[in-house]
């Protein structure tokens, strides 16, 4: 017996021995991909300055109220208004002869800035002109004004998402007045709908783009993800995120009936009482953790060598802590967001009287549902977890998680994103991650797989509630950083590859 303990004990120590080298050797050694960049500065010949025409353009484009107050309600009238403004702002963009201009869906824009070299895959870049409504008495300064105050420009569409419209005008404008001629085709699609689910802009775009053979773009950026500053514990860097999947979407409509009659003599159970402990059963028993199923894994790691030490052994180490950095990340609304598919109950409904028993109950769930997951498993789940057929569950509305792009070392699309954000925000660190909301890329999924969502978009953590919400404003610097953005990455984007991969000695 003493044997027997003696040899067990010795071959845990082995393993624990074998564990901890593995741990060691990938904290030190786990690296990704980092070009050599040249850092855009306001001193270079080509950097493009925030002067007063570019800003007043832009606070000019915030004028327009291209409101979509909800799906196939926009504004006609506005968006036409705005297409002569671009159209008169962007002389190059729409006489040039290597552009041709559409108008697509009625008011959605489409230009082709045709390449000299066919044997090279096109590329697209998209964003919505379309802005969500805003209450006036709620804002510092009127939401359509588009009023400059102390280095800020405030407006509904400042960061959505209007800066980056107005960014690819004037990179393109810039680069045709230099006398550029791309040798990769380039596509630019602004959709005027996207905040209505982009069923009639940036649809519309796609299938027209699908009928006339396009269908092998190396890469489509959209709108998305942003650098953010003090968001995410651990890193004492800006890190910007580049959304290479999007998480689907159901709502259902929980319901339940009864009898009904008057509130002097109550049934044992009623129909109210039913529904409320379905739904607080769907609130006490989350869908499972998907972590390290999605683009969260990558995320991690893709960060691990800018956090701090213990951070990053465990990030570089998911396949040991991954349940432990699971578990962390559930506890704040914002990080359980990424690694599960989360349930809001949003509303709850019943009763006609103070004294008579309601007779119908209904809830609204909405599911924001992880990559790993489909609708049809979340729909089983809540079926099981409420686990009374009493319960009729009714689907108001769904989309399935879109797919997970490639963010590999050698993945064009991936690497000429990040190597344009790495050279107009310098200090960032790059790492791809899963939008949490939706955008209207599902439409142009039949044109690539390399669908990627970021924006040139400076957040603190206190400016994450502007979005959609009151006081939307960007600075002057971030949007003179927006602008120069794009016209790196279309310079970038020009090339017909990576350059070859090299590692630096801090990597090895």
């Amino acid at each position: 017996m003493t044997s027997l303990l003696r040899n067990t004990g010795l071959a845990l120590l082995c393993a624990f021995a074998v564990i901890v080298t593995v741990v060691i050797v990938r904290t030190i050694t786990v690296s990704v991909r980092n070009d050599d960049v040249m850092e855009c500065k306001p001193y270079d010949s080509d950097f493009i300055q925030a002067d007063s025409g570019l800003l007043d353009r832009f606070r000019t484009a915030l004028q327009f109220r291209t409101i979509t107050q909800e799906t196939g309600h926009s504004s006609h009238e506005e968006l036409t208004k705005f297409r002569k403004f671009v159209e008169d702002a962007y002389p190059r963009v729409h006489s040039s002869p290597l552009v041709k201009y559409e108008v697509v869906g009625g008011y959605s824009l489409l230009y082709t800035i045709e390449g000299s070299d066919e044997t090279l895959h096109p590329y697209m870049l998209t964003n919505h002109i379309d802005v969500v409504p805003a209450d006036p008495a709620q804002w510092e300064e009127p939401p359509f004004s588009g009023k400059l105050t102390n280095g800020y420009i405030y407006g509904r569409g400042a960061i959505d998402d209007k800066h980056g419209v107005m960014g690819i005008y004037e990179a393109v404008e810039y680069l045709l007045s230099t006398g550029f001629r791309p040798s990769r085709t380039l596509y630019i699609g602004f959709g005027h709908d996207e905040e209505g689910q982009g069923n009639q802009g940036a649809k519309a775009i796609g299938e027209l783009l699908k009928s006339r053979g396009v269908s092998d773009l190396v890469f489509l950026l959209d709108e998305g993800l942003t650098v953010i500053d003090g968001v995410i514990p651990g890193i004492d860097v800006p890190l910007g995120l580049i959304g290479s999947s999007e998480k689907g979407q159901v709502i259902l409509e929980l319901s339940t009936e009864s009898p009904g009659g008057h509130s002097s003599m109550p049934t044992k159970e009623t129909c109210i009482g039913i529904l409320a402990r379905a739904v607080s059963r769907l609130e006490e028993n989350p869908h499972p953790s998907m972590f390290g199923r999605g683009p969260e894994k990558a995320t991690f790691e893709h960060i691990a060598n800018k956090m701090s030490l213990p951070h990053q052994v465990l990030m570089t180490n998911l396949w040991l802590f991954g349940p432990l950095v699971s578990w962390f990340l559930s506890l704040k609304p914002s990080t359980n967001a990424v690694v599960r598919t989360v349930s809001s109950i949003t509303k709850f409904n019943a009763g006609v009287k103070d004294n008579v028993l309601a007779t119908k109950a209904t809830a609204v769930v909405n599911h924001r549902i992880h990559p790993a997951q489909t609708v049809q498993e979340v729909i089983d789940y809540d079926r099981k977890i409420i686990n009374d057929d009493r319960v009729k569950i009714r689907v108001k509305y769904s989309l399935e998680p879109l797919p997970i792009s490639p963010v590999g070392n050698e993945d064009f699309g991936y690497q000429t994103i990040k190597n344009s954000i790495r050279q107009v925000f310098p200090v960032a660190a790059v790492a791809p991650s899963v939008m949490i909301g939706n955008t209207d890329t599902r439409h142009y999924t039949d044109l690539t797989p390399n669908i990627y969502r970021f924006s040139p978009t400076y957040n603190y953590p206190e400016d994450l509630p502007r979005f959609h919400g009151n006081n939307e404003r960007i600075s002057i610097k971030n949007y003179e950083q927006a602008v120069n953005f794009y016209y790196h990455l279309i310079r970038n984007a020009d090339k017909a590859s990576l350059s070859p991969q090299h590692k630096h000695s801090e990597e090895l």
